[in-house]
C-alpha cells in the first residue's frame, strides 16, 4: 500500500519538446522570425532618374539656403534689437549729461551771483548777456572776422569790466563828484552835490567825444550835430550812474555788465568799420579749384581729339 501511495503520487511526465525542422537545438521555438521579403519575383525597385535625383539636389539645396537665409535674418534682428537698445541707452546718457552741464552753468551762475553780487537776478542777466556776446562772436566768426580780433576785444571788455567794478565798488566816481562840487561852489544841498556834479561832468565829457567824433567821420551837418547831441546825453547819464554810491557787490555786477556790453559793441563796431569781404567770402565757398582743373582738362581733351569731334 505504502509503495502504490508514492507511485501515485508523482507526476505524470511531460512529453518531449519537438524541435521545428531546421531549428538548431538552442534556438528558442518562441522567439518571432525575422520579416521576410516579399516574394516578387526577385525584382528591385527601380533607381531614380538622373532629372530626379538633380531636383531632389536642387530642394536639398534651396532648403539649405533658406535655412541660412532664416538664421541670418533672425541673428540680424536680434544684432539690431541690441544695437536699438545701446543707441537708446547712449542717447539717454547723453541727454542726462546735458541737462547736468546745463544745470552746473545757470544753477552756478545764479548761486554764485546770490553770493557774491548779492541778487541771482545779476546772474540772470549776465548769463543772458555772455550768450548774446558768444552769438556775436560766432556771426563774425563766420563772416571773416579774424579770430585775435574777437580775442583782442574780449580782453579790452575784460579790462573795462575791472576798472568800472573797481571804481564803482570803491565809490571813488562818488567821491571825484563831490570834490568837484565842493570846488566848483555848487549851491546845492550836499547829498545831491555829487549827483549834480556827475551830470555835468558826464555831459562835458560826452561833448568832447562827440566833437571829436564828428570831426573824425564825413556826413551832413545835421548827422554830425545828433552824434555831438548823443553823446552829451549819454555822457550825462553815465555820470549821474556812476555818482551813484553802489557798494563792493552791486559795483562789481554793474561792472561785469558793462564789460559784456563793451565786447558786444566793440565786436560790431569792428563789423561796421572793416566790412565784409564778399570776395573772401566767395572764395570759401567756391570750388575755383575744381572747376579750373576741369576746364583744363576739357581742353587738353578737345585739342588730343580727332577733328569734328566735340567741336
Amino acid at each position: 500500500m505504502p509503495r502504490e501511495c508514492a507511485v501515485s503520487s508523482q507526476r505524470p511526465p511531460r512529453p518531449p519538446r519537438r524541435t521545428p525542422v531546421g531549428a538548431r537545438p538552442l534556438d528558442d521555438p518562441t522567439t518571432v522570425p525575422p520579416p521576410q521579403r516579399p516574394s516578387n519575383g526577385g525584382a528591385r525597385k527601380p533607381a531614380p532618374s538622373l532629372r530626379a535625383q538633380i531636383g531632389a539636389t536642387r530642394e536639398a539645396a534651396i532648403s539649405l539656403v533658406r535655412a541660412h537665409i532664416e538664421l541670418g535674418r533672425t541673428e540680424i534682428s536680434e544684432i539690431a534689437s541690441e544695437v536699438g537698445r545701446i543707441v537708446a541707452l547712449a542717447a539717454l546718457a547723453i541727454a542726462v549729461l546735458l541737462i547736468g552741464a546745463l544745470l552746473l552753468v545757470i544753477g552756478g551762475s545764479l548761486f554764485l551771483a546770490e553770493w557774491l553780487l548779492g541778487s541771482m537776478g545779476w546772474g540772470v542777466l549776465h548769463g543772458i548777456l555772455l550768450a548774446i556776446g558768444i552769438a556775436v562772436a560766432a556771426g563774425v566768426l563766420a563772416v571773416g572776422v579774424p579770430t585775435s580780433r574777437v580775442l583782442r576785444w574780449f580782453l579790452v571788455a575784460v579790462v573795462v569790466a575791472l576798472a568800472v567794478g573797481g571804481a564803482l565798488g570803491l565809490e571813488l566816481p562818488n567821491q571825484l563828484y563831490k570834490s568837484v562840487g565842493e570846488s566848483a561852489g555848487l549851491s546845492v544841498e550836499s547829498g545831491i552835490r555829487p549827483l549834480v556834479a556827475g551830470l555835468l561832468v558826464g555831459a562835458l565829457v560826452g561833448l568832447v567825444i562827440g566833437i571829436v567824433v564828428a570831426a573824425m567821420t564825413a556826413g551832413s551837418g545835421g548827422g554830425q550835430l545828433a552824434t555831438v547831441i548823443g553823446l552829451i546825453v549819454v555822457g550825462a547819464l553815465a555820470g549821474a550812474l556812476s555818482a551813484i554810491t553802489f557798494g563792493p557787490q552791486v559795483g562789481a555786477a554793474v561792472g561785469i555788465t558793462v564789460g559784456y556790453l563793451a565786447w558786444i559793441a566793440l565786436m560790431g563796431v569792428d563789423v561796421v568799420r572793416t566790412g565784409v569781404d564778399t570776395e573772401a567770402l566767395k572764395t570759401r565757398f567756391y570750388p575755383s579749384a575744381t572747376i579750373e582743373t576741369s576746364k583744363e582738362t576739357l581742353e587738353w581733351l578737345q585739342k588730343r581729339m580727332p577733328p569734328g569731334i566735340g567741336s
